[in-house]
């Protein structure tokens, strides 16, 4: 049992040792007495720009936890029973192979850590380099211009948010979270993330992290394959029973988890050719925006944006245009950070953010938004939303001037409708290089009236916002997956057996930390039938 305190409120100036004084404080009690004390949340409240606040929730153990919660008499102060973790047993079917995980983002490497931590030694089969080699292809493109189809930001261990900003943010409530949370620290991630009201690993430490991560695996009796692409699948009697590997030799199986991220097109064309039941699901396309950090933090903190306690600020903008009927908002908002080129099929461009932990560069960018409906496709083919997604990255590649350089436009003129002849203020970061170009060129009209008006609408709520020498560079459109693979309330496939879909490219998750979760529980499901090997 523990005790739980909300909304202890210190001064920025003041020490943080204050928060366990006040919690002590609280319960009238010494704060030697406050048992296995811990932090668990840190939040920034910068409402008054002239008096900004941290508030922290913390937990710990004590002596007559529930007279003491009592007698406080505060809805802040609550008695809690510890979280455990669902147990179970493992199934009694029999593995005839190990299980198969075809991909090493987030849901393929936590489903992975999970089913090698109980023994059933796994193989994962990753269609991209190792992180370090990644790394350098990544690195080859950005300079050369030279395009691995199988290792760039997209695919390659770690999937894309590896180079992005290693966003830790979601909106499930789950207790996998803390589990994920747990493996990163012991990984290498910062203690912080543990708390954190908007944790973040950034891309720098995250590389160590998946490499640490994958190393686990193997100690752990699990094994990984590079560069190992997943080209086809072979069905017996509704059953798969093995995978084709860069279609060259063959892998039996009994179980295969795909875990493939929201940019595997060719994979999806070859499961949906294999029969596999899927869907068109909605997403967002638009382009990313770069103001200078500077800007952000004034608005952001005001007196106190230099202030050491406090790192680059961040925003989260949302508009509704009742005109269009349609909604725009800013995504993946990386504060000082970069934008990178994430192009992974041929003559289409697209645009990611990234930072580093320190997020100590000079521009912020964001992904300004807007929403895409199933109604927007060509045709009500299931995998419609990836030929929406290609037309407009072809426009971006030949607006850019065909050599994976971006579309950049100022924000003053993209309001007016004329291209861009000098930057001012803010310099595009852009990893491959880019050139003036009208950004509507490369966009659905409306979705370039939408963001119009949504620029205009934020501009109300970060000064500067819409300022004239803010840049778009086009475009970003893997916002999420725009098809979902049917899967029953086992997680399994509806109709094939021992297929798994998991992660945000099956359409089950949004970011880091919801696909991980997906990938364990996907592990458990997996787990609570087949015995180990």
């Amino acid at each position: 049992m523990t005790i739980k305190i909300n909304n202890i409120r210190i001064s920025i100036d003041d020490d943080i040792s204050k928060v366990q004084t006040l919690a002590a404080k609280m319960l009238n009690i010494n704060p030697k007495d406050m048992q296995n004390y811990r932090i668990v949340r840190e939040s920034i409240d910068a409402r008054r720009k002239n008096k900004i606040d941290l508030i922290y929730h913390v937990q710990f153990e004590c002596d007559k936890e529930k007279k003491l919660v009592e007698k406080a008499n505060s809805n802040d102060v609550k008695y809690e029973e510890k979280k455990e973790q669902e147990k179970f047993e493992y199934g009694n079917v029999k593995l005839t192979n190990r299980p198969i995980i075809v991909g090493s983002g987030p849901a393929g490497l936590f489903a992975g850590l999970v089913m090698a931590k109980n023994g059933y030694k796994p193989l994962i089969l990753e269609r991209g380099s190792s992180v370090e080699e990644r790394t350098y292809k990544i690195n080859n493109f950005w300079k050369n211009g030279q395009l691995d189809l199988n290792s760039n930001i997209q695919f390659g261990e770690g999937g894309a948010g590896t180079f992005s900003d290693g966003k830790l943010t979601t909106r499930i409530k789950d207790n996998r979270i803390d589990i994920v949370l747990e493996e990163f620290v012991k990984a290498g991630a910062p203690k912080e993330i543990m708390y954190s009201f908007k944790p973040h690993i950034g891309t720098d430490i995250l590389r160590d992290v998946v490499k640490n991560i994958r190393e686990k695996i193997i100690r752990l009796g699990g094994e990984v394959r590079f560069n190992s692409r997943v080209s086809d699948i072979l069905l017996k009697n509704n059953r798969i029973t093995g995978v084709i590997v860069n279609g060259e030799y063959e892998v039996p199986c009994d179980v295969v988890v795909f875990a493939i991220g929201h940019s595997a097109r060719d994979t999806f064309e070859m499961l949906f050719n294999r029969g596999l039941n899927m869907y068109q699901k909605p997403f967002a396309i638009g382009a990313r925006i770069e103001h200078i950090q500077e800007l952000i933090d004034n608005n952001q903190y005001g007196i106190y944006s230099k202030h050491p306690k406090l790192r680059a600020a961040d925003y989260k903008l949302t508009y509704n245009s009742k005109r269009l009927n349609r909604p725009c908002y800013s995504f993946c908002m990386c504060p000082g950070g970069t934008v990178v080129a994430a192009s992974s099929e041929e003559g289409m461009v697209v645009t990611n953010g990234m930072s580093q932990y320190a997020r100590d560069k000079k521009n912020a960018n964001s992904a300004l938004v807007v929403g895409i409906t199933t109604e927007d496709f060509a045709s009500e083919h299931p995998l419609a939303g990836f030929e929406f997604q290609r037309q407009y990255e072809r426009l971006a590649f030949k607006t850019g001037g065909n050599n994976y350089y971006a579309p950049v436009q100022l924000v003053g003129d993209f309001l007016n409708d004329r291209i861009s002849t000098k930057l001012g203020r803010v310099e595009p970061t852009y990893t491959r290089g880019y050139n003036f170009a009208e950004i509507k060129n490369c966009l659905p009209n409306y979705v370039v009236e939408v963001m119009k008006e949504a620029l205009l609408d934020f501009d109300k709520k970060i000064k500067g916002f819409a300022g004239k020498d803010a840049i778009l560079t086009g475009i970003e459109t893997r916002t999420s997956s725009p098809v979902r693979i049917e899967r029953n309330e086992y997680m399994e496939h509806s109709h094939i057996q021992g297929i798994y879909p998991a992660g945000e490219g099956a359409g089950y998750a949004g970011g880091i930390m919801s696909a991980a979760v997906d990938g364990i529980k996907v592990a458990e499901e997996i787990m609570k039938k087949f015995h180990p090997v």
